[in-house]
């Protein structure tokens, strides 16, 4: 069945909404310029009551281009499972065994075209042995709209011909760029990916989730057929 990320949190209330929806991940914005951003100990408070559940979902902090050493530092102590990787990192912290985050995070791609797209996955995709999470739970790569400027949450619908391509080299690949309740479906159908991320699709106002767009979003992606 489809996984699907809820990303974008910043209450507890919204959390639990996407939990008993059914969300495989949730996300965390540890980047100040987003609408959506969240303080450390407000995700850790929410972290907290999450994890003394018995259905906790994948819990992903969202960086641009932070440090290794401080993203290490934000999992450990916000109590995340992996860091997705927003900005330019380079391909070392997803990459390399003396990375402080290698085994734990992914990369998110904003790619201008196919070629682009498959010469990046080629640089940041992960393997599953190299992930700390279960391999059946982590995403690979994510693929997100490209925007000049925004980090993702634009709303703007990606290219799923070219994610279609890109998904069927990575089995691991997560969808993002402008999914919704309405869209979401169509997008499985035809890109087949691995999972889908949505923030801005399900949001009564930046930073607060619609609980009837949340459960929609995960019941249309999880009975895509």
């Amino acid at each position: 069945m489809m996984k699907v990320k809820i990303c974008g949190i910043t209450n507890l209330a919204d959390a639990e909404t996407a939990v008993t929806a059914g969300a495989d991940y949730l996300g965390f914005i540890f980047y100040l310029p987003s609408k959506r951003s969240v303080d450390i100990n407000t995700a850790k408070a929410i972290v907290q009551t999450l994890r003394a559940a018995p259905n906790c979902p994948v819990l992903v902090g969202v960086f641009v281009n932070e440090t290794g050493e401080h993203t290490a530092e934000i999992l450990d102590e916000v109590g995340l499972d992996l860091a997705q990787l927003s900005g330019e990192e380079v391909p070392f912290l997803v990459g390399d065994e003396q990375s402080p985050i290698y085994g734990r995070c992914y990369k998110a791609l904003r790619p201008t075209s196919l070629a682009e797209a498959k010469a990046d996955a080629e640089w940041y995709s992960v393997t599953s042995n190299r992930l700390s999470v279960n391999s059946n739970q982590s995403p690979s790569l994510l693929i997100e709209t490209y925007h000049p400027t925004l980090r993702g949450g634009t709303g703007e619908t990606g290219n799923w011909e070219m994610s279609a391509q890109l998904a069927q080299s990575n089995p691991g690949l997560m969808l993002a760029g402008g999914l919704n309740a309405e869209n979401v479906a169509e997008a499985v159908r035809l890109v087949r990916p691995f999972a889908v991320d949505v923030a801005s699709g399900v949001e009564a106002y930046p930073g607060k989730k619609d609980p009837t767009l949340v459960r929609a979003f995960i019941h249309n992606a999880k009975n895509s057929g």
